[in-house]
């Protein structure tokens, strides 16, 4: 058996056993570690073994992911995120599907803080959800738009998954959380609008609320959501302005949130403890993910199979817009069974010398691909932004329903990817004017 058959053998091994619901870091470790031992032998591999995961986890950039963790989870627990959607409603919840809509920018402001589409889902969720079903919105609607806008999370710097990209393609973190500004922006905009047309054509969608806050109040009221601009400049205007460093930028940004903590009394050791704790527990299931997929960019580089593939599609001459087409079907395929970070750390091996065969922008494609692992997270069967809101509403709502609820939500970003792909600039403008 040739080499590159080796290869594809072991990703479609992988694919089996994640289909038995082996954990997905065992599996690409377990594959990646047989077929080293088949290409190379035993010395090589235990050589491998012992040197590729000190090596990947002792990446000084990588340090930046448990603090944007910690400042995450110190904004939800210290309560930065109560208000956020108060104030919202009270400026927003004139229009048609006026709470659907704060609740989709609130979403986009806490993603700024957090770095995390699920860890944005429950934050906003457990606030905003409740309050659409108590002025009987559609319940579809009212955890669909959670749903939806909670996957701004990895859109909006700071990003987890952006930083893995990073590392992996070796290209510019800082370039690429200011790349994810603009397209953040677009998606929150065309969620929105979505839901401001549909709720003017089928009222019964959100009943409209007959609560009117003088011009007064609502201003007064945008004094008590401070704490998650002030850390959102602070982390953005030091990247953008070269003060800080990505990595720098993440503990920065926990201080930050600490210090605010801090002057709302809020920072308690419980809130300190809770938000560690979570912290330590999200980075271990992200490194051990990413150690797999580092043996697995060892095993494939080996066997040869992403050299094969490239010389596969020079010689059939494929365009760079094919294949970005082919791996926008890949993830979605995929999306349906693999949560994101396992998800792009199994494709990315593969994917990454075919894209620079083919001259693709490494910031554009990057963005592209944080979008498809977005769609991924509201695709069933295993669409993990849905089952966040699904833990929220418990057996109120059927899954059904919510997965219905995103349906619209999904075609919004099938509109945003092909804007994105046909105006590459939204992308890229903000990159290089740093």
């Amino acid at each position: 058996m040739s080499d590159v058959a080796i290869g594809f053998l072991g990703f479609a091994a992988i694919l089996v056993l994640i289909a038995i619901r082996l954990p997905i870091g065992l599996a690409l470790g377990l594959v990646a570690v047989g077929g080293l031992w088949a290409l190379v032998g035993s010395n090589t591999t235990l050589s491998l073994l012992s040197l590729a995961p000190f090596e990947f986890a002792a990446k000084w950039e990588l340090s930046s992911i448990p603090m944007f963790l910690v400042m995450g989870t110190l904004a939800f627990h210290a309560g930065m995120t109560t208000s956020l959607y108060r104030v919202a409603r009270m400026w927003l919840g004139f229009l048609p599907g006026g709470l659907a809509v704060a609740s989709n920018f609130a979403c986009a402001a806490f993603s700024a803080a957090s770095g995390s589409s699920l860890a944005t889902t429950i934050a906003m969720g457990r606030i905003a959800i409740p309050e659409m079903l108590r002025f009987r919105y559609d319940p579809g609607l009212a955890t669909g738009v959670v749903a939806s806008a909670g996957t701004l999370g990895t859109m909006i710097p700071p990003s987890v998954l952006m930083i893995l990209y990073g590392v992996f393609a070796e290209v510019s973190i800082a370039k690429l959380f200011i790349a994810g500004i603009l397209p953040g922006l677009l998606i929150a905009a065309v969620y929105a609008a979505m839901v401001i047309v549909r709720c003017a054509i089928d009222p019964r969608l959100a009943p409209p609320i007959d609560e009117r806050v003088p011009l007064r109040a609502r201003i007064a009221a945008l004094a008590e959501v401070w704490p998650l601009p002030v850390l959102i400049l602070a982390v953005i205007g030091g990247l953008y302005g070269g003060i800080v460093t990505p990595t720098e930028a993440g503990a920065f940004g926990a201080v930050v949130a600490a210090v605010i903590a801090a002057i709302q009394r809020t920072l308690t050791w419980k809130v300190l403890k809770a938000s560690v704790l979570e912290a330590l527990e999200g980075t271990a299931a992200i490194f051990f993910i990413a150690i797999g997929a580092v043996l697995l960019t060892r095993f494939m580089a080996f066997s040869g199979v992403p050299d094969y593939l490239t010389r596969v599609m020079i010689d059939v001459d494929i365009t760079p817009l094919l294949v970005v087409a082919a791996t926008f079907v890949i993830y979605l395929i995929l999306g349906c069974f693999l949560e994101p970070i396992g998800l792009m750390l199994l494709t990315l091996p593969v994917l990454l010398p075919i894209f620079d065969a083919v001259d693709l922008h490494p910031i554009w494609i990057g963005i592209l691909i944080v979008k498809f692992v977005e769609i991924g997270l509201l695709t069933p069967p295993v669409g993990l932004n849905v089952y966040a809101a699904k833990t929220i509403v418990g057996d109120a709502i059927p899954l059904e329903t919510i997965f219905k609820g995103v349906g619209w939500f999904l075609v919004c970003d099938m509109v945003v990817v092909a804007v994105l792909v046909a105006f590459p600039d939204i992308v890229l403008y903000l990159p290089r004017q740093m």
